[in-house]
C-alpha cells in the first residue's frame, strides 16, 4: 500500500469550502462522500498517517454496508481476515456462535484505505495539524478554524467545519460544542501474533465473566496469526449525587491480567504468542450523548458526536455513516441556509437515537453476566432465538427485548 501524501501545514490554503477535522472512518467517509460532489475539501489530521488507532477492530454488518456505498469494501476485505460468526462465551463456559457478515482490520490499515479513498476523490490532506479553535463571524457563525504543529500556526476559513475528533473531549470544548467532558466508556487491547492459534480461534469472540464485572472481555483474529485482545467497560462513567459523571472503580489493566488468566484460550494466546506492541487504552463515546451535534457552521459527527453503540463497543459502522450523513447534509444546503443544513442532520442523527437507546439498554447484560448465561443456554437449545441474535448482530432485530422482563420470560417460549 503506498502511503498517504501527508501535506505540511505550511502548504494549507487560505479557505476551502468545507473544512473535515479528524481523518478517521467519519472524517475520511464524508470527505470523500463531499469531494466525489465536486466540493473544494480540505481533511486534516493531528497525526501523520499511517497511525494506530485504539479499536477492536471488527467490523460487523452495518460497517461492511457503510464501506460497500463508499468504493472501498473489496479494497478492505483483501486486507482483512474474514470471519463468519461472533462467538458468546458466558461465564459458566456455555457458547453460542452467531453468524453474521464479519472481518477484522486493524484500524492503521483500515483508516489509511478511507483516507486515501478521499484523497482519490479530491480531497487534499494536511497532518500534522491540530485543531486550536474555531475561527466565529462577527454573528458568532464558525467560518473555520485554527491549526497549530509545534509552534507553527495557521487559519483557515470554510463554509462549514465538520468535527470527526473522536471520543477525546479537547476538540470539543475548543469548538464550544461539549455537553460531557468525561467518556462513556474505556476499552484496553494489545496485538499477539501466535500462528500456532489461528486455525482454532476463528470467530470474533466475545466474553462475559464476573471477574470483567461490568465489562466484557474479546478476541478477535486478524490475518497472518495475529490477534487483537482486549477489555472494555461500556459505561465507565456514571452521574454522581452532584449532577457530574465520575468513573466507576475499574482497573482496565488488572481486567486484562484477569481475563488472561482465567479464560484459557486468551492464557494460551499469551503464554505462546509474541507481543506485536503495547497494551493501548481509549475512550469511547456512545449513545449519541455528551456533544452538541451542531452550532451555525459546524457540524459534529463521529464517535466526537457519541456514534459507539453502548452494549457491544462497536462505532467503526455507525461513525461512518453519521459521516455520511453530515456530508449529504451539506450538499443537500449548499444553497440554502445554515438553518436548513442543521436541522437536516440534526433529524438524521434523531432518528438512529432510539436504536442506539436500545443498545444502551442492552449494556444490562455486562453488569449481570448471568443474563448472558441465561441468554446462551436458551440459544444453544432455540434456532428461533440464534436467528433473533443474528438479528441483532445485522440491525433487523430489538437488542433490548433479548434484556428486558418481557424478553427474559420469552426466553423460556422459545
Amino acid at each position: 500500500m503506498s502511503p498517504i501524501q501527508n501535506r505540511p501545514l505550511t502548504d494549507l490554503p487560505e479557505r476551502c469550502e468545507v473544512l473535515v477535522v479528524g481523518a478517521g472512518p467519519a472524517g475520511s467517509a464524508a470527505a470523500q462522500w463531499l469531494a466525489r460532489a465536486g466540493v473544494d475539501v480540505v481533511l486534516v489530521d493531528q497525526h501523520r498517517f499511517p497511525r494506530d488507532k485504539v479499536c477492536g477492530d471488527g467490523l460487523i454488518p452495518d460497517a461492511h454496508a457503510a464501506l460497500a456505498r463508499l468504493g472501498v469494501l473489496d479494497e478492505v476485505m483483501d486486507q482483512a481476515q474474514p470471519a463468519q460468526h461472533v462467538g458468546c462465551i458466558g461465564p459458566r463456559g456455555g457458547r453460542v456462535d452467531v453468524p453474521g457478515t464479519l472481518a477484522v482490520l486493524p484500524r492503521r490499515e483500515l483508516d489509511q484505505i478511507l483516507c486515501r479513498a478521499a484523497l482519490r476523490a479530491g480531497a487534499k490532506m494536511f497532518a500534522p495539524a491540530h485543531f486550536e479553535a474555531t475561527l466565529n463571524d462577527a454573528q458568532g457563525r464558525v467560518s473555520g478554524a485554527t491549526l497549530s504543529h509545534g509552534s507553527d500556526r495557521r487559519e483557515i476559513r470554510a463554509r462549514w467545519v465538520l468535527l470527526a475528533t473522536g471520543a477525546v473531549p479537547q476538540a470539543l470544548i475548543a469548538a464550544g460544542v461539549c455537553e460531557r467532558q468525561t467518556p462513556s466508556g474505556i476499552a484496553m487491547r494489545t496485538y499477539i501474533r501466535n500462528p500456532a492459534m489461528a486455525e482454532r480461534l476463528r470467530a470474533l469472540d466475545v466474553v462475559w465473566d464476573r471477574r470483567l464485572r461490568p465489562g466484557y472481555g474479546w478476541i478477535f483474529p486478524c490475518r497472518d496469526g495475529v490477534f487483537n485482545i482486549g477489555v472494555g467497560v461500556a459505561n465507565s462513567h456514571r452521574s454522581g449525587a452532584d449532577g457530574r459523571h465520575h468513573k466507576l472503580d475499574v482497573n482496565l489493566r488488572q481486567m486484562f491480567a484477569s481475563f488472561c488468566e482465567f479464560y484459557e484460550p486468551a492464557r494460551e494466546l499469551l503464554a505462546g504468542g509474541e507481543l506485536q506492541g503495547p497494551l493501548k487504552g481509549a475512550p469511547l463515546r456512545c449513545t449519541l450523548k455528551g456533544s452538541a451535534f451542531s452550532r451555525p457552521g459546524l457540524l459534529v459527527t463521529g464517535e466526537a458526536a457519541g456514534s459507539t453503540y453502548s452494549f457491544t463497543g462497536e462505532g467503526i459502522g455507525k461513525a461512518m455513516e453519521t459521516g455520511l450523513l453530515a456530508a449529504e447534509s451539506v450538499l443537500a444546503g449548499r444553497r440554502a441556509d445554515d438553518a436548513a443544513v442543521r436541522d437536516r442532520y440534526e433529524a438524521a442523527l434523531r432518528a438512529l437515537q432510539p436504536r442506539f437507546a436500545l443498545y444502551e439498554r442492552a449494556n444490562g447484560i455486562n453488569a449481570h453476566p448471568w443474563l448472558a448465561d441465561l441468554v446462551i443456554w436458551r440459544a444453544q437449545r432455540s434456532a428461533r432465538l440464534r436467528e433473533r441474535m443474528s438479528g441483532v448482530l445485522n440491525e433487523t432485530s430489538n437488542p433490548g427485548t433479548l434484556l428486558s422482563l418481557k424478553g427474559v420470560k420469552r426466553l423460556f417460549l422459545e
